[in-house]
């Protein structure tokens, strides 16, 4: 098309720029292209290609590791996502909105499960958990096991500060004055929680919770510490795989993960659209004359 159409001809700095964004998107999806493709292959071996089949994805349903590390990974991912979501919120709500002593050394301790290596917290985690158990143990007679309950309590930990921080980015974008209309109206502290500001940060607490969840599924550091018999993770157990040799069932088992990962962003990402029109028509009712 001609430049008197309008459309300006692309310079060789656009087309290098263009290039070198092909070449950086076929280097991080091409392997997992790849791994997808080679998950439906029959041969045992993962790098020569036979013919193609559902065998790895047979031999996924019908192994009870797997089967018995995925519904760990669920229990926990469940339990955490909820727990971490509503103390996360909580912790938002009170660092935004609430002036109190000793809140900026609240705030900073907030980011530091985000910042500090993960093998840093595994380790502490592991420290806390045993010497509480020998508390118990020498205090009632009681010594709690590494299960399902230390994991949760460690995804719990860290997502508890991802979620607090995608709320309070919502929260910071919220125009204050809707609420003091609120209270205005005579309404509770509760009332307007409820009928303005969660409505309004429910965008932020859904995708807080998303981000929770998909953590708590991918999270292999520090779950490997905190795990006990009978309760590995999928991806801990993947991890196990992939330290023993490479299999197809592992290709099988990450593209069953991609797939779940990628259904969780097509939720949020269809809520966040759903919301924005809800949210806005929400601002315009309550916008102060």
């Amino acid at each position: 098309m001609s430049i008197s159409a309008g459309v300006r001809p692309k310079s060789p700095t656009e087309r290098m720029l263009a290039g070198n964004a092909w070449l950086v998107y076929a280097f991080f999806y091409a392997p997992i292209l790849v791994l997808i493709v080679f998950s439906f292959n029959e041969n045992n071996n993962v790098g020569i290609w036979t013919e193609p089949s559902l065998r790895w994805y047979r031999d996924v349903l019908a192994n009870d590791a797997v089967m018995s590390a995925i519904r760990v990974s669920l229990i926990v991912a469940a339990i955490s996502t909820v727990v971490s979501t509503i103390l996360g919120t909580m912790t938002a709500l009170s660092l935004e909105r609430f002036r109190y002593r000793g809140r900026r050394a609240f705030d900073g301790l907030v980011y530091l499960p985000i910042i500090i290596p993960d093998v840093t917290m595994a380790v502490m985690l592991l420290l806390f958990f045993a010497q509480s158990f020998q508390w118990l143990d020498a205090a009632l007679g009681w010594r709690p096991s590494f299960g399902i309950a230390t994991i949760s309590l460690s995804h719990i930990a860290f997502n508890i500060s991802f979620v607090a921080v995608v709320v309070r980015a919502r929260l910071g974008q919220l125009d204050a004055r809707l609420e003091e209309a609120a209270a205005d109206l005579y309404a509770t502290r509760w009332q307007a929680f409820r009928r303005v500001t969660f409505p309004l940060i429910a965008p932020g607490v859904v995708g807080g919770a998303l981000l929770a969840l998909t953590l708590s599924l991918d999270d292999v550091v520090v779950t490997s510490f905190v795990a006990g018999p009978g309760s590995t993770t999928l991806p801990v157990y993947v991890f196990g795989l992939v330290r023993r040799g490479v299999t197809p069932l592992i290709n099988a088992v990450s593209t069953l993960m991609l797939v779940a990962s990628m259904v969780l962003i097509a939720i949020s990402l269809g809520f966040q659209r759903t919301s924005r029109s809800r949210v806005a028509i929400r601002e315009q009712e309550l916008e102060p004359n």
